[in-house]
């Protein structure tokens, strides 16, 4: 059983995040700024020892995998933001590839949806546009992959590199595009792409060819598509249009929903849900989430993983969606207690991953 953790790059300064939020922008500014909304309401999230990293530190990025590893995660599932060539956040991962540290299993993720002000909840207005392109652009974003395809730390299946696809039904000619591909990896001495289209709350779920297996992105997927009930909570003192969900309901939908054992799926996992620090008074929040329940989902899920999907691996949303308050790095409130939690649900399980030696 193989934990990979998703993991957001917004920690470090570019010129259009600087553009389009404000000189310094991060997601750390997006964290600082959230406030309460009811009484209770753990906000803001603040991380352990005032430790707000900036990502571009080789420093931050060693201590992040050190930590990963000692708990038992396995590898961080990076975001890649492409836009027809062009590229946003890119320099931390970048780093990691051409320096060869952390030593640490990884794979990417690509985000290709395109950017809005959503976050402050106007989608009327396109930052970023997204452009699919023509083969001589399908071959040029292949050509930056393989560079990661390509190194020894790449995370593998069936030894093809393993690359998620955030939004693959918004992407014309996508069976073309993979198809692409998957023959210039084997032209380039790769045994081709093992292609895993994300499961997550938009409207239809897709059936493209191409893909080898589906991975589900938790809670969107399970509260969009799991036929889930009673979920969501009402209560005195919230603000807003903001949107309550019960943490426990959520997660026995989950552990209880049916999946369709004739494809290939890989299960996923949430830490916690709060994206107040994007949405303000519209936000989504999970109440009642701690670390001793989350030791028990996880549990569950990882015993369903090798029973039920029969997967090697399991992703966790996420290492570092602070902004989003899904998150295992320690934090003033809970400390270690989460990646705490991952330990113990793995040893639960039969699973010992904790090794502080191997740095």
């Amino acid at each position: 059983m193989k934990l990979i953790a998703f993991y957001l790059p917004q920690f470090h300064e570019i010129p259009e995040n600087n553009q389009w939020w404000g000189k310094g922008f991060t997601e750390w500014v997006n964290t600082r700024n959230a406030e309460p909304l009811f009484h209770g309401h753990y906000q803001p999230r603040e991380p352990y020892s005032d430790f707000y990293y900036d990502l571009t530190d080789p420093l931050a990025r060693k201590w992040q995998a050190e930590l990963a590893k000692e708990y038992g995660i396995y590898g961080f599932c990076y975001y890649h933001y492409w836009f027809n060539g062009k590229m946003l956040l890119e320099k931390p991962f970048n780093e990691v590839l051409t320096s060869g540290e952390p030593d640490f299993p990884f794979c990417l993720s690509w985000a290709n949806e395109p950017w809005t002000r959503r976050w402050d909840g106007r989608n009327d207005l396109v930052l970023m546009p997204q452009d699919y392109g023509n083969e001589k652009d399908w071959k040029e974003h292949f050509d930056y992959l393989l560079k990661a395809f390509k190194d020894d730390r790449y995370i593998r299946v069936e030894d093809k590199p393993l690359f998620l696809i955030y939004r693959p039904a918004i992407i014309p000619n996508c069976s073309e595009m993979l198809y692409f591909w998957d023959n210039l990896a084997k032209q380039n001495g790769l045994n081709g792409i093992y292609f895993v289209e994300t499961l997550n709350g938009f409207y239809p779920l897709t059936n493209i060819k191409g893909f080898d297996a589906s991975v589900e992105f938790e809670p969107h997927y399970s509260i969009a598509h799991g036929n889930c009930q009673n979920i969501w909570r009402e209560g005195n003192g919230y603000q807003g249009r903001m949107k309550v969900v019960d943490y426990d309901s959520m997660w026995s939908c989950i552990l209880n929903r049916k999946i369709n054992t004739n494809k290939k799926v890989i299960p996923g996992a949430f830490i916690d849900w709060d994206n107040t620090a994007r949405r303000g008074t519209e936000a989504t929040i999970y109440y009642g989430a701690n670390p001793a329940k989350f030791e028990k989902y996880l549990s569950k899920q990882i015993d369903r993983a090798e029973t039920v999907y029969k997967s090697d691996f399991l992703f966790i949303n996420a290492w570092n969606e602070w902004a989003e308050g899904t998150y295992l790095e320690p934090d003033k409130k809970f400390q270690y207690q989460y990646l705490e939690a991952v330990q113990k649900a793995l040893r639960v399980n039969g699973i010992n991953r904790v090794n502080k030696s191997s740095f």
